[in-house]
């Protein structure tokens, strides 16, 4: 009778130390996880139909509805924030460059979202595209847009995009690219881009 007690108690002991040991394990494992998460797969844990609200490098703050993620960029819907009603809607989209991120504003349910895992979505071609193609795009397009830069607001259309920077045929918002329209060219380093707007 006594060895069966010496048996079951080191048995539990064994146990003990053993899920003690896995406990461990997953918790280091979680560490690495969360030590391998970049904004980018924040921002996808989230999903497209969250709202957040997203700091620029320019001091600007911008409410967003991700639509679409890209390498270094996502596309969103812009919001406006009505304090009675909610967020609605401007109509206007935006690129912003992942780089041009300064802080994103969360609500504590969002947190948990945000931390999981990416999936299988990253296997899509478009969330391998840089933020030169889609400037590229723009430009075939001939897509009337605001940049803004972390210097200020610019309102034109693209005519070509570098590997570094893009040139911007500079006229009035809402106004189309013609040749009386321009009133200056502007060279645009991708450094200091903050956000794109589409009118």
């Amino acid at each position: 009778m006594r060895w069966d007690n010496l048996f079951d108690d080191l048995e539990g002991q064994l146990e003990h130390e053993l899920t003690l040991d896995e406990i461990d394990l997953q918790a280091e494992e979680e560490r690495l996880r969360l030590g391998r998460l970049t904004l980018r797969s924040r921002l996808v844990g989230l999903g497209s139909a969250s709202v957040v609200r997203v700091g620029l490098v320019s001091g600007d703050t911008v409410t967003v509805r991700p639509t679409t993620f890209g390498r270094d960029w996502l596309a969103a819907d812009i919001l406006n924030e009505n304090r009675g009603s909610g967020s609605d809607s401007t109509g206007a989209m935006c690129v912003l460059p992942f780089t041009a991120v300064s802080s994103v504003v969360l609500r504590a349910e969002q947190i948990p979202l945000s931390l999981g895992d990416e999936g299988e979505s990253a296997a899509r071609f478009v969330e391998r595209i840089g933020i030169p193609f889609v400037l590229r795009d723009l430009c075939r397009r001939r897509k009337r847009v605001t940049v803004v830069t972390t210097t200020g607001e610019i309102s034109g259309t693209i005519d070509r995009v570098g590997r570094d920077h893009f040139d911007l045929a500079v006229h009035a918002a809402g106004a189309y690219r013609r040749a009386a329209a321009v009133t200056e060219f502007r060279i645009v380093p991708l450094a200091h881009l903050v956000l794109v707007k589409l009118d």
